[in-house]
């Protein structure tokens, strides 16, 4: 009997190969990504469904999480709903248990929820809009490593969406670009620990996309100045970081760990 299915295999890749169809990338993958419910986290759980992976949907927001699922049923893909508070590290344990009782295993997973915060000096900047978000942006990563490094046990990946803001500065928002310069370096030290262990960590750094986080705060014409500031001459939109996670996630960057990639039209080349 097992002679007869490893022939059925050899025959269905060969077929496959024969008549050129595309592989998909993530095929029996297990994924998790928060703040899936818009934006970036959307875009990319949308582009994991596609490329074959079963994706759990995290997010504050129910009924935009059961949107996105929605769309990837309808597209023939497989996803399930978890609401999660990434502030909160009962929500993320709790997040990896759902997943594994849904499907047994995690294989990828999106650390992407955050939020912009208040905008002030440092001197004014009020102490519960710094608590905040460090307590999203920041310590909500750590919190979502802490429980997917221990069901990833036959590796895996890990991408923590930083930003520009990671790697450069910016006035009037110091608890922003501090925490993520912060996921930046708790994404080096946490790849170099797991590196043996088959799983890999990276971060990435997205410039002003538009999403959102962007166009529910600012107005057409500062958002047409924002644009201006990217050699590229426009706003990023959130498929085009999509597409650098899940090259990430894909065994096709199978010895890439540790690194930062920007998605940023040329911001940082300044």
């Amino acid at each position: 009997m097992r002679d007869v299915i490893d022939f059925c295999l050899v025959s269905i890749l060969l077929v496959i190969e024969v008549i050129n169809i595309p592989m998909k990338t993530l095929a029996g993958k297990v994924a998790i990504v928060s703040g899936a419910g818009s934006g970036i986290g959307e875009a990319t759980a949308l582009l994991f469904a596609k490329e074959g992976a079963s994706v759990v949907v995290a997010d504050i927001n129910d009924k935009h999480g059961h949107d996105v699922v929605n769309k990837i049923k309808l597209a023939g893909g497989e996803s399930s709903f978890v609401k999660i508070d990434t502030a909160k590290a009962q929500d993320h344990e709790q997040l990896v248990k759902e997943t594994l009782r849904l499907y047994g295993k995690l294989d990828i997973a999106v650390n992407n929820a955050g939020i912009g915060g208040p905008l002030a000096l440092t001197e004014d900047y009020p102490l519960d809009g710094w608590q905040k978000v460090m307590d999203i942006n920041l310590t909500g990563v750590f919190y979502a490593m802490r429980y997917q490094l221990p069901a990833m046990t036959k590796g895996g990946s890990i991408i923590n969406i930083a930003s520009i803001l990671g790697m450069a500065g910016v006035r009037q928002s110091p608890a922003y670009v501090a925490a993520k310069h912060g996921v930046v370096g708790l994404t080096k030290a946490t790849a170099l620990e797991y590196a043996d262990k088959n799983i890999r960590v990276n971060s990435v750094g997205p410039g002003y996309i538009k999403t959102p986080l962007l166009t529910n705060v600012l107005d057409e014409a500062t958002m047409d100045v924002i644009a201006k500031l990217h050699p590229i001459g426009r706003l990023g939109e959130a498929k085009e970081v999509a597409e650098l996670i899940a090259w990430l996630a894909s065994d096709k960057a199978s010895f890439v760990t540790g690194t930062y990639y920007a998605v940023d039209g040329g911001y940082l080349a300044q």
